[in-house]
C-alpha cells in the first residue's frame, strides 16, 4: 500500500478541498466582538480577507491581530456606522485596500434599555432607531452599488428574534425594518447576481461585552423589567438555551456562501427554535 502525502493544514483521513472563501474580500461590521467577531473569525478561517468595521478601536485591532497572527489578511476601520459618512468612508477604503467586495454582513445594532414601550423617552428612541436600523440601511446603500458593477456579491444583513417579544418596542421595530428592507432589496436585486439575506439570533451568551451597549447602572425597577425579557425569550425558545456567536456566525457564512447562490431574500431565525 502506497503512503500518501499529507498536506499541511490537511486532517489525516480527508481529502483536500479548496477553503469556502477563498481569496474573497469581505467586510463586517460590528466586528470587535460578540457576533461580528466570531463571523470575521469563521471568514478569515475559511479563506476570506476581511475588512473589519467598529467604532471600538481596540477590540477591533485585536479582531485584526488575531487574523493576522493565524496568517490572514485584515484591515480595521474605527467608524461609526449610524452616520451615513461611516458607510461611504468603509465601502471607499474597502476597494482603495482590495479593489472588489464579495461579500458583505452587517451586524452593527443591539438593545439599549428595556421597558414598556409608553417608558420610552422620545431622545431613547431615536437613539435605539439609530442604533439598530440605520447602520444597516447605509452600509446596504454603499455596498449594493460597488456589487451591482461586479454583477456578484452577498450580504448578510443580522436581525433579531426580538419583533416577537415584549419590552424593547423601538428594538424591534428597527429590527423588523431590517427584516423587510432585506426582502424588498432582494427582489429589487433578483437578477443582478447580487444575493442578501438575513439571519436573525435569538437570545445569546455574548459574555461580559467589551463595550457594554448602556453603561449606566439599572434601577431595581429596570432590572425587573429586564428579566422579563429574559423570562419571556427562553419561555419561547423550545431548546430552552442561550446560543453562543459562533451559532450565529455558522448561519452567516452559509448564507454568504457559494452553496447558497440559489437563496435570497430570506429571514432565517437562529433561535433554538423561536421565530419572530
Amino acid at each position: 500500500m502506497q503512503n500518501q502525502q499529507h498536506q499541511p493544514g490537511q486532517k489525516v483521513g480527508t481529502t483536500r478541498h479548496t477553503l469556502r472563501f477563498d481569496g474573497q474580500i469581505a467586510i463586517v461590521t460590528g466586528a470587535g466582538q460578540g457576533v461580528g467577531r466570531a463571523t470575521a473569525l469563521r471568514l478569515a478561517n475559511e479563506g476570506a480577507q476581511l475588512v473589519l468595521v467598529d467604532r471600538a478601536a481596540d477590540p477591533c485591532n485585536e479582531v485584526k491581530a488575531e487574523i493576522e497572527n493565524a496568517g490572514g489578511v485584515a484591515l480595521a476601520l474605527n467608524l461609526d456606522m449610524e452616520h451615513h459618512d461611516g458607510a461611504k468612508e468603509m465601502v471607499r477604503q474597502a476597494i482603495a485596500r482590495f479593489g472588489r467586495i464579495d461579500v458583505s454582513v452587517h451586524n452593527v445594532g443591539g438593545t439599549i434599555w428595556a421597558k414598556p414601550f409608553w417608558e420610552y423617552s422620545a431622545e431613547e428612541m431615536t437613539s435605539e432607531i439609530a442604533r439598530s436600523l440605520w447602520p444597516t440601511l447605509w452600509s446596504c446603500r454603499e455596498v449594493i452599488p460597488v456589487m451591482r458593477a461586479q454583477q456578484h456579491g452577498a450580504i448578510v444583513n443580522v436581525g433579531s428574534i426580538a419583533t416577537r417579544g415584549v419590552h424593547r418596542v423601538p428594538y424591534s421595530a428597527s429590527k423588523g425594518g431590517v427584516h423587510a428592507a432585506t426582502v424588498c432589496m432582494a427582489m429589487e436585486l433578483g437578477e443582478s447576481g447580487v444575493r442578501i439575506n438575513c439571519v436573525s439570533p435569538g437570545a445569546l451568551d455574548n459574555g461580559v461585552r467589551v463595550t457594554p451597549r448602556n453603561s449606566d447602572n439599572l434601577s431595581l425597577q429596570e432590572k425587573q423589567w429586564m428579566d422579563v425579557v429574559y423570562t419571556q425569550s427562553m419561555r419561547d425558545t423550545p431548546m430552552n438555551r442561550l446560543g453562543s456567536a459562533e451559532e450565529i456566525a455558522a448561519a452567516i457564512c452559509f448564507y454568504a456562501a457559494p452553496e447558497a447562490s440559489y437563496i435570497t431574500g430570506q429571514i432565517m431565525y437562529v433561535a433554538g427554535g423561536g421565530i419572530g
